[in-house]
């Protein structure tokens, strides 16, 4: 069994919050004989048993929504309890918890420090720029919430990035929003693109163009360029030079095939990606189907197969290898059919055009960095001190025995 990872949806597409631009909520229509969804101790008792029973490198955990925290934290102590009793000699666990945070206090974060999960938190940006589509179902902005959750991370040590959503709140405010996290002490960013279509498959309001995500990924750079190279860790700038370095794609966007993981739904259900949680891509259930089955099923094969199939005009860029068409969400829903040239492709080819030069110079030096460490020179010596001339009553340095006046002194 090749490896893989679980992207856990423990609360379904339920959330505390309304955010405007938020694609999962439609998914309760997936469920609609409750209108609450939660995932049960025996559900949660079978994926863990038969995940941690497979051959892992790695046992994976991404737990994300809807909004996993409102599970509460008794849920994800029985999450690390199963963890535990379920662990080999030597096996290692991560997990990563996606929130909006406002449900974070101090308890919770108490635990998520304790079993070092890895927190991405959503934060759009100042107040103005996140309230404006991240509100409570009453209507209200949820930044000051948000923050508290996160104050309650940091207080206990958490380690934790921040997901921006980048839509028409802020894809004309990068180095305003950049310059915000900084402020903040927030050294980890991840900047996604929000993508949304209507029904006549026209992006909605608060969706984003290629050539503004292409605009915005530019004026990001050259601000981080500048600057924080060392000091602050932008995902897509990190990804790219990890592959420039070692050839290794650590983002599922960047790969060619899009089997990398297996999305859980509340109830067992299994998917091939959160963004096409769709009845005619399921893969079974947990009840019924192991896990070889699931990574066995044509359909996540034919699903996986469709990220190779990218347009004409792909094979003809030059910066291919590190698009590599780009995600299938911004390709396959226009038409149905993966060629569609992703609709952010004019903005993906505007950042690298700008960027890619100096993105490559970064990788050298990283290149040159790790060889110097791998193959350290030795220290220089101090040159020996010059030697005095022999007194007259030393040894004489002929080896004879005897004094220097009485040798070769005389």
């Amino acid at each position: 069994m090749r490896p893989f990872s679980l992207l856990v949806k423990p609360a379904g597409p339920d959330c505390n919050l309304r955010c405007a631009y938020c694609f999962y909520l439609a998914k309760q229509a997936l469920y609609p004989d409750s209108a609450r969804h939660r995932m049960t101790d025996a559900t949660l008792d079978r994926m863990i048993r038969s995940y941690m029973a497979t051959e892992q490198p790695q046992y994976v955990f991404g737990w994300q929504g809807g909004e996993p925290t409102l599970m509460g934290l008794d849920f994800f102590r029985r999450v690390t309890d199963l963890q535990q009793q379920c662990g080999r000699s030597g096996a290692t666990v991560a997990n990563g918890l996606q929130t909006n945070a406002t449900l974070i206090d101090d308890a919770f974060a108490r635990h998520l420090a304790e079993y070092r999960f890895l927190v991405g938190a959503s934060l759009d940006g100042p107040p103005e720029v996140h309230d404006q589509y991240r509100k409570t179902p009453q209507g209200q902005g949820s930044h000051a919430q948000t923050m508290q959750g996160i104050e309650h991370l940091r207080h206990h040590g958490v380690a934790f990035n921040i997901l921006v959503l980048v839509s028409q709140a802020n894809v004309r405010r990068a180095r305003e929003v950049y310059a915000y996290l900084k402020d903040q002490g927030f050294a980890y960013h991840q900047y996604i693109p929000c993508v949304e279509l209507g029904p006549d498959k026209e992006l909605l309001p608060f969706a984003i163009s290629g050539p503004e995500w292409g605009e915005f990924l530019c004026e990001l750079f050259d601000t981080w360029y500048a600057h924080d190279t060392r000091r602050v860790s932008v995902r897509r700038f990190d990804s790219i030079i990890e592959y420039l370095v070692t050839g290794l794609r650590n983002t599922c966007v960047m790969g060619s095939n899009c089997r990398q993981y297996l999305v859980v739904e509340h109830n067992g259900d299994l998917y091939p990606c959160d963004f096409f949680v769709e009845r005619d891509l399921r893969l079974g259930n947990l009840a019924q189907t192991s896990w070889q089955q699931a990574l066995d099923s044509p359909v996540y094969h034919d699903f996986g197969a469709q990220k190779a199939r990218w347009n004409q005009t792909c094979e003809d860029c030059p910066h291919l290898d590190l698009c590599m068409g780009d995600c299938l969400k911004h390709r396959v829903p226009f038409t149905g059919d993966p060629r569609h040239l992703s609709v952010l492709c004019a903005g993906w080819r505007r950042f690298y055009d700008h960027c890619r030069e100096r993105l490559e110079r970064l990788a050298a030096t990283v290149r040159a960095e790790q060889a110097a460490r791998a193959d350290p020179q030795p220290a220089p010596q101090p040159a020996p001190a010059p030697s005095r001339p022999p007194g007259r009553n030393d040894p004489c340095p002929c080896g004879s025995g005897r004094k220097y006046k009485k040798c070769c002194g005389r």
